[in-house]
């Protein structure tokens, strides 16, 4: 097996147990690995660090499977693995007559770059590196055995492959291909799923619990429901008794899904309107009309792709928030995300507190919010914990 040796005092990480090796901590390569073949990581002094996927092509030159110089990467280590991940979505027990949740969660269920999602009765994965797709025969032949499902469908149709030199793709992997919606369950409500072209694998599962949160919060209530995609939130503010949902999104498409998603669990078009617009014009529009709402949900799509576009999307979450605190009532709420994984949770919470300021609102956070449960973040591995959610009473 091929081995790389880190520069001197780069192990530090690794002993820690975080699961990435880095381009510039990489001082030699021993062989000739190919793109996701299994690598040793040694430290400079020649001691073995760990065992991981190798990516010629990406600044993360190792992800590792293991740390544990017993443990081979084979059919039997992704068989435990994926066993582990279930059995924990197992004692989850998402409840709220739930049939749609996250199985894997990548690194922090000792996988990375594997992505597996159930809607139903059928399994969507992604393979985001080039170790998960070197071992996607071998995972796919595991799921099959492990998960009892109709189909299983890929979807690493995805940017982010590019990084790990790999093209996009998509298709049926086993069994039957996913119908064009599949109906899923989540909290009692009803949702049509596009797994085959939908944003991520179909649906924001790891908004799950926000809009639980949200169907406590909006009996009566008027609810704007922005960057609504096919409808989550306002689906659940109805069914947690709101007067009315405006949801607003840019694709007609996901609006038509989304009407489709209201129809389903019983709702007319008087009580959920659907509006196709540009998010940021239309509130200045509402701003200069002076329409307000009790409740605005902001759940933008990610703003930030590198750290050198931070100060831009700071710009961008500021604008937004202040924007929407204009058209809060006295005593409503503001339900406000970022899933940026490089924004961190203090400077999102006082980029809000800049807007409300700016706004000349006063707010106080109610509630904290963050990805669902089963989107599991491994202590050793805190990127994971991506999404971050304030729930501010606004006067």
């Amino acid at each position: 097996m091929a081995e790389v040796i880190l520069k001197p005092g780069r192990e530090k990480s690794l002993l820690r147990r975080h699961p990435w090796v880095f381009s510039g901590a990489v001082g030699e390569v021993r062989g000739r690995p190919g793109s996701g073949e299994t690598v040793e990581v040694l430290s400079a002094d020649g001691a073995w660090l760990a065992r991981g996927a190798y990516s010629p092509r990406s600044q993360i030159r190792v992800r590792v499977w293991t740390f544990n110089p017993e443990e081979s990467v084979g059919p039997a280590f992704f068989r435990s693995r994926l066993t582990s991940a279930v059995e924990v979505r197992a004692l989850m027990k998402p409840g709220g007559d739930t049939d749609c949740q996250r199985l894997v969660n990548s690194e922090s269920d000792g996988l990375p770059g594997l992505v597996v999602d159930r809607y139903a009765q059928f399994l969507v994965c992604q393979f985001l590196t080039a170790g998960a797709e070197f071992a996607k025969p071998l995972i796919v032949a595991e799921l099959q055995k492990l998960v009892d499902c109709a189909g299983i469908y890929e979807r690493s149709d995805v940017d982010v492959r590019a990084k790990e030199g790999l093209g996009r793709m998509s298709g049926t992997l086993f069994g039957s291909e996913p119908p064009e919606a599949v109906s899923v369950r989540e909290n009692g409500c009803r949702f049509l799923v596009d797994v085959k072209r939908g944003h991520k694998t179909g649906f924001y599962l790891d908004q799950r619990d926000s809009r639980a949160c949200l169907a406590r919060y909006a009996s009566g209530r008027e609810v704007l429901n922005c960057f609504s995609y096919t409808g989550g939130f306002g689906v659940a503010a109805l069914k947690g008794g709101a007067a009315g949902a405006v949801n607003v999104d840019s694709s007609r498409a996901c609006l038509d899904l989304a009407r489709k998603n209201f129809e389903l669990n019983g709702f007319s078009a008087m009580q959920a309107k659907n509006v196709e617009a540009d998010v940021f014009s239309l509130l200045r529009q509402y701003r200069d009309l002076g329409r307000l709402f009790d409740i605005v949900v902001l759940d933008p799509p990610r703003f930030v792709d590198s750290r050198s576009s931070l100060m831009r999307a700071s710009r961008g979450y500021k604008d937004i928030n202040l924007l929407a605190f204009k058209l809060i009532k006295p005593g409503g709420l503001l339900f406000t995300f970022s899933c940026s994984g490089l924004m961190e949770a203090g400077l999102f919470q006082k980029i809000v507190a800049d807007a409300a300021l700016d706004a000349g609102r006063e707010a106080r956070v109610v509630n904290r919010l963050g990805q669902a449960s089963d989107h599991v973040i491994s202590l050793n591995f805190p990127e994971a914990g991506y999404l971050k959610g304030l729930v501010c009473s606004v006067w």
